[in-house]
């Protein structure tokens, strides 16, 4: 048993995915299902398919935000790239390994070369050691620096993300939200990484505190070249940290882009909805999302002929939702479609050779 899993973890290393010029991230056809109640004892228990054939690519120092409603599937996602569970089909190559070969071990340089930023700071960070100690943890545990060296590398990384040399004597009690997430994020940079998954890194903060932590990641980012996979529900504050978005519905990615064009001219009805609902300062832009969510809700409202109520299984999951809803949406999963300004879209409004959105609505 020893040797199948050194086996199978040499061969999900660097080595498996070439001179490591290719993408930063790269997922095909991921599938994660989740085992739900027996219906009875001698049943077998109901599965949940939480993603569905996901496809993604992170270039080095870019930021693709993951966008989506609660149960979209994103999460699952970031922690399938993680390792912290094991998908049910598909590839995941991440700064050079080959994350789904991995046996049951997770090679020390993929840690190192992967870190992630949680939701909730106060949680990821132990309660009962002071700043300077958490943040010297990966220091020696990757890369193995030892006293005053480690100190001062501790000095200099919170120094990177706006705290000073007297923060490392406190505990995470003792530091507001958006200070605990500047030391979460001090930690994810201790070792040097590639990538850095950000796991609703900025949604427990308050509104100017999130955009403090989004400009810090900027700039670590344009010194440091690392890439995010930024996991987010807000469209706004993605828009402002990510060069592209992909969008989430039940388990499936509707629609990929830059991150303006979607923001801009999005594609799919259900990223329409997702920007309908995104708060906005200017009023004249508040009466046009108002006029677009009562347009939405009363499309979705309306019965539409000859459809059925809900989708097969290989149907496309927005269906029930979707104003533009046709007979072939619940019966086939569409295509995706390579759109003016970059991007793809999953949506049967593309089948037909048209060139724009509106004349196929």
């Amino acid at each position: 048993m020893t040797s199948a899993n050194t086996a199978n973890t040499d061969a999900a290393g660097p080595a498996a995915t070439g001179d490591g010029s290719g993408p930063l991230l790269r997922v095909r056809d991921l599938t994660v299902t989740f085992a739900g109640r027996r219906p009875a004892p001698w049943r077998r228990p109901a599965t949940t398919v939480a993603v569905n054939g996901v496809d993604l690519d992170i270039a080095p120092g870019e930021t693709l935000g993951l966008v989506g409603e609660s149960g979209s599937g994103k999460s699952t996602t970031a922690r399938a790239v993680l390792r912290l569970l094991r998908p049910d089909r598909g590839t995941i190559e991440a700064a050079g390994f080959r994350v789904d070969g991995f046996g049951r071990r997770v090679p020390a340089g993929y840690r190192r070369a992967v870190q992630a930023v949680f939701q909730d700071p106060l949680g990821s960070l132990d309660p009962t050691k002071v700043i300077g100690d958490i943040v010297a943890e990966p220091l020696a545990v990757h890369v193995g620096l030892r006293g005053p060296e480690r100190d001062g590398r501790v000095a200099e990384l919170l120094e990177q993300v706006g705290l000073g040399a007297q923060h490392a004597r406190r505990y995470p009690y003792e530091l507001s939200g958006g200070q605990r997430q500047r030391v979460s994020i001090a930690r994810a940079l201790a070792p040097e990484p590639r990538l850095i998954i950000l796991d609703e890194p900025v949604s427990a903060l308050d509104v100017s505190v999130q955009s403090q932590v989004v400009n810090l990641l900027e700039d670590v980012r344009e010194r440091t070249g690392v890439g995010y996979l930024f996991v987010a529900h807000d469209l706004a504050v993605v828009r402002h940290a990510c060069d592209r978005i992909a969008v989430m519905y039940r388990g499936r990615v509707v629609e990929e882009g830059p991150a303006d064009r979607i923001c801009e001219r999005p594609a799919h009805p259900y990223t329409e909805e997702l920007l309908a609902a995104v708060p906005d300062p200017d009023p004249a832009r508040q009466r046009l999302q108002r006029q677009r969510r009562r347009e939405l809700a009363a499309a979705t409202a309306a019965p539409a002929p000859n459809t059925a109520p809900a989708p097969a299984a290989g149907g496309c999951p927005f269906a029930p939702r979707c104003p533009h809803r046709m007979p072939v949406c619940t019966d086939t999963f569409p295509d995706r479609t390579s759109l003016p300004g970059g991007g793809r879209v999953a949506c049967h409004l593309y089948d037909a050779p048209v060139t724009t959105p509106e004349e196929v609505r």
